[in-house]
């Protein structure tokens, strides 16, 4: 579906995870992170246990320059993922995770 059926089941009060989380995915996908940084993170509200949301959360955040809220949604990802099972999706928050902390310096270098 896109962007607009999406919104427009929404304003209809149609409020799911699952349709956040889709909102979340197609904003960050055409490339507005703090959209799809409010969609994903009401997703996880509605469903703390949503671990490809966490996943998704923190990757928004990350693109809008928000590493420390992405940090924070990865590391509450990797707990609901570990609590499901979801082991894929902790393999993806372990490895972003790493990542930022190679790039932790360079961003911090950036903001001051």
């Amino acid at each position: 579906m896109d962007i607009n059926t999406l919104e427009k089941m929404l304003a209809a009060g149609k409020d799911s995870a699952l349709l956040r989380f889709g909102l979340g995915k197609s904003w960050l996908d055409a490339g507005d992170p703090v959209r799809a940084a409010t969609h994903l993170g009401r997703c996880v509200v509605l469903d703390p246990d949503y671990s490809a949301a966490w996943k998704l959360l923190g990757k928004a955040w990350l693109a809008g320059g928000q590493p420390q809220a992405a940090r924070e949604a990865w590391q509450r990802g990797l707990s609901v993922a570990g609590n499901k099972g979801d082991q894929q999706a902790r393999k993806e928050m372990q490895v972003f995770l790493r990542r930022l902390d190679r790039q932790s310096p360079a961003l911090l270098a950036k903001a001051g």
